[in-house]
């Protein structure tokens, strides 16, 4: 599965920030709240209308982001 599926940008749609596919979700939001210790069910029963794809495909996007990514120099 690509991301590319689920996860769209619209720059009428929350500041054209990316978000699930039919929604008003952002990556941004999922990625706080599994970084927050949420698990996918817990994200799905405050959301219940996305999908374990949907957070998936969410990751995937970060991982995508990250990848073009300068690294991190150490001091």
């Amino acid at each position: 599965m690509s991301y590319k599926d689920r996860i769209t940008a619209n720059p009428k749609v929350m500041l054209g920030k990316p978000v699930i596919k039919g929604t008003r979700i952002t990556v941004e939001l999922i990625l706080r709240k599994i970084a927050g210790g949420y698990s996918s069910d817990e994200i799905i029963e405050m959301y219940p209308h996305i999908t374990k794809e949907d957070i998936m495909a969410c990751a995937s996007y970060a991982v995508s982001v990250m990848e073009s990514e300068d690294t991190l120099q150490s001091a």
